[in-house]
């Protein structure tokens, strides 16, 4: 197993030397870490290859719903998983007819309030 990096995560919006504005942002100073290689409780099928993005970060930064957000973690480890990715497709086709069916619901409620 690779050791846990530690990375030290700094709060603070001006730095102590003051070279930077409190606009400016960087990863290790604003606290926003892209990088969870080093998070055992994350598995690596969630992580992108390439740009290291976690599939819950993605749905929570576009703010997707439950049911779209699980069929996308879903559709991003189809094929990092398992041997195939049939299950995982099928579990977001799933969830994204569940998404259906909600905003079917929610489309009846509101014109029987219009009533």
């Amino acid at each position: 197993m690779p050791p846990v990096v530690k990375i030290p995560i700094k709060r603070n919006i001006v730095d102590k030397e003051n070279k930077y504005s409190k606009y400016y942002w960087e990863v290790g100073r604003n606290g926003y870490v892209t990088d969870t290689s080093y998070d055992k409780r994350i598995p690596s099928y969630y992580v992108g290859k390439y740009h290291k993005y976690e599939a819950r970060k993605v749905v929570e930064d576009f703010e997707l719903t439950y049911n779209i957000g699980t069929a996308v973690t879903y559709l991003l480890r189809a094929n990092r998983k398992h041997d195939t990715p049939v299950n995982c497709i099928k579990k977001a086709i799933a969830h994204l007819q569940f998404e259906l069916e909600r905003l079917q619901y929610e489309s009846k409620k509101s014109k029987k309030k219009d009533i």
